[in-house]
């Protein structure tokens, strides 16, 4: 089957449709229809760009610019972690948790999927590295910024009871025990009420798109149930080292609660 190219102004019509529904929300007082315009506009470039820059990274296919590729989507990632946040460890130390536990848990489920799994020669061939790696990581990232913003937001709120079960002799593992079971379990219900809904609801983004570009459907079931998969092992695994290593964050070494380390929510005063 041959994929049907698109032109420019067949984009422009689906444009003109994102501008209405832009003016119909500043007609409703909505104060939405600046982002919505902005947002929209940043799609087109920032996609236009990652299409010339895949379609070089293709054409070279070597190692090291498809490392830095990685990198980059990584640290961006990152940023996107700590900036989602409402109260966010201080000194770096929300950009360091989620971007290690992004890194830990995504580049290592992507790179056995790519080895053990997928198997192309090479292993890092940017056709299957790239997307792979870019739907574990945008997954992963969700997970690990509500996790955070759960625990950080939820230890404040919860100061009073913490520091009486401190002084009742508990550890700060115990003491938080409840708001870290909540906090994981806040960063993987999307990811399983995803894989719950596939197929009855929904058909995910990466299956539409093979079935689109002529694949056959059974070829990319398959290929979804094994990008699904792997990103719920990815975000489980990272929403988990997330919140076990920002709730260390938040006890010192006398295992005193130190509020001290979490900033005033983001857009308020002092």
């Amino acid at each position: 089957m041959k994929v049907i190219d698109l032109a420019w102004w067949q984009l422009g019509l689906t444009a003109l449709m994102v501008v209405a529904l832009a003016g119909c929300t500043h007609l409703a007082r909505l104060e939405v229809g600046r982002s919505l315009l902005i947002a929209a506009t940043r799609t087109v470039l920032q996609l236009a760009l990652i299409g010339l820059v895949l379609e070089a990274l293709f054409a070279a296919s070597r190692l090291h610019w498809v490392a830095l590729m990685a990198l980059a989507m990584l640290l961006i990632a990152g940023r996107e972690v700590m900036a989602r946040q409402k109260r966010r460890l201080l000194g770096g130390w929300a950009f360091g948790i989620g971007t290690l536990s992004m890194f830990l848990s995504s580049f290592t489920v992507t790179v056995l999927t790519l080895t053990a799994i997928i198997g192309p020669d090479p292993w890092y061939t940017p056709q299957y590295a790239i997307p792979l790696l870019g739907m574990m990581l945008g997954n992963t990232m969700n997970g690990v910024a509500l996790s955070l913003d759960r625990l950080t937001d939820t230890v404040w709120q919860q100061r009073a009871v913490i520091d009486n079960r401190l002084m009742l002799g508990q550890s700060w593992r115990e003491a938080v025990g409840d708001i870290r079971r909540e906090a994981m379990r806040s960063g993987m219900i999307p990811t399983i009420n995803a894989m719950a809904a596939a197929g009855v609801v929904s058909l995910p983004g990466m299956m539409t798109g093979q079935i689109l570009a002529g694949s056959p459907p059974s070829v990319a079931v398959k290929y979804q149930i094994l990008v699904m998969f792997t990103i719920t092992v990815g975000t489980g695994f990272g929403t988990l080292a997330a919140v076990a290593a920002g709730s260390r964050r938040m006890f010192d070494e006398r295992e005193r609660l130190r509020l001290d380390r979490l900033s005033l929510p983001q857009g308020r005063g002092t």
